[in-house]
């Protein structure tokens, strides 16, 4: 795998992003995440949308937005050449590391119940699961809410780390 930088995404980015969470997000939906959507966080100031790029390629991306107390993950992708290369927990670290030093402290997410793969990586992170919702996706597919408090480091399980 060649070397890849993260940095955030560009407007025209938005239409490769939305094809990405139609192949790998949004399989077998109907995709929620079209190019305007994407677009519009792209632009936003309450919204981050980083990408990982290798020279000319897209490997990867992630969208979080951001609230005071709280942020949300709406989109994490890598394409499948890519995985196992670190590109999604660096894409996550560097939205955590974000939100903690904004002072934001818990960041949640949704995913879909049936996807091991992504339960597992969460897990792996320290995300815990705090719900289910049946029905989420399109009214067709259960998904699970899960939650990590970030000033909990993940180096030493229990510490905190210094709230600013």
């Amino acid at each position: 795998m060649s070397p890849y930088r993260i940095e955030l995404a560009r407007r025209a980015d938005a239409a490769v992003l939305a094809q990405m969470s139609a192949r790998h997000i949004e399989a077998g939906l109907k995709p929620a995440w079209n190019a305007t959507r994407i677009g519009w966080h792209i632009r936003d100031a309450d919204s981050v949308v980083l990408t990982a790029r290798a020279a000319h390629a897209l490997l990867g991306f992630a969208l979080m937005r951001f609230g005071e107390e709280h942020a949300h993950l709406n989109l994490l992708a890598v394409e499948p050449a890519a995985r196992r290369h670190g590109i999604a927990r660096a894409l996550l670290t560097w939205l955590e590391e974000s939100a903690l030093t904004a002072g934001t402290f818990t960041v949640g997410l949704e995913l879909r119940a049936q996807n091991a793969a992504a339960r597992a990586f969460y897990a792996a992170l320290g995300y815990e699961e705090c719900g289910e919702i049946p029905g989420y996706y399109q009214g067709v597919e259960t998904a699970l809410r899960l939650r990590r408090d970030v000033r909990v480091s993940r180096e030493a399980p229990g510490t905190r780390h210094t709230a600013p």
